[in-house]
């Protein structure tokens, strides 16, 4: 850990899997029974519940909070249907984090977004709308306010926390911080 500050912060992804258009299964219009996985990577995951009577336009309105890793760099949108022999997707989507993090837009700005739907032969098959925000949460951020056998540790009350990089060897955790724009020649 180190001695000059320590962080450990988390990403949270609401996505709002709110409606579907012109879903086909089988060159069919779906009649009922689709839901939405909503996948950050591998292991965290959410679905929605079942849609029962929206065809081939459900409607769910359901909001998934899903823990997501700093690397990720798509969400990915799978519509599904239950069938008699089993749940077969209906087309997936993938959600480009970048499309509601970054740039110039606030934290935790609410993004109402549509993407097409596309098969497992690569086809165009619906359109998926949705509502995306990424929440930053800093679990604890701060200077050093206790020293223990192992080093020292974090304040978990202490929640500002510090851009640039520290300088020099001061105790106070306050003093030498340069921020900076890299330049290239």
């Amino acid at each position: 850990m180190d001695k000059q500050h320590c962080h450990k912060a988390s990403r949270t992804v609401e996505v709002t899997v709110l409606s579907a258009e012109n879903l086909r299964l089988d060159r069919k219009s779906v009649k009922k029974n689709t839901y939405v996985v909503v996948r950050a990577d591998p292991l965290n995951s959410g679905s929605t519940r079942a849609d029962f009577e929206g065809g081939s336009s459900p409607s769910w309105n359901e909001k998934l909070t899903l823990d997501m890793p700093f690397q990720t760099r798509f969400i990915s949108l799978e519509v599904k249907c239950r069938t008699g022999s089993g749940d077969r997707v209906i087309g997936t989507a993938s959600l480009p984090v970048s499309d509601i993090l970054g740039d110039y837009t606030p934290e935790s700005h609410l993004h109402f977004l549509s993407y097409r739907l596309r098969d497992a032969r690569g086809e165009r098959n619906g359109i998926i709308n949705v509502s995306a925000r990424v929440k930053m949460q800093v679990e604890s951020v701060g200077p050093p306010t206790t020293k223990n056998s192992v080093g020292y540790g974090c304040s978990s009350s202490w929640q500002q926390p510090t851009l640039g990089v520290p300088v020099g060897h001061r105790k106070n955790y306050y003093g030498g911080v340069v921020t900076g724009v890299p330049v290239w020649i």
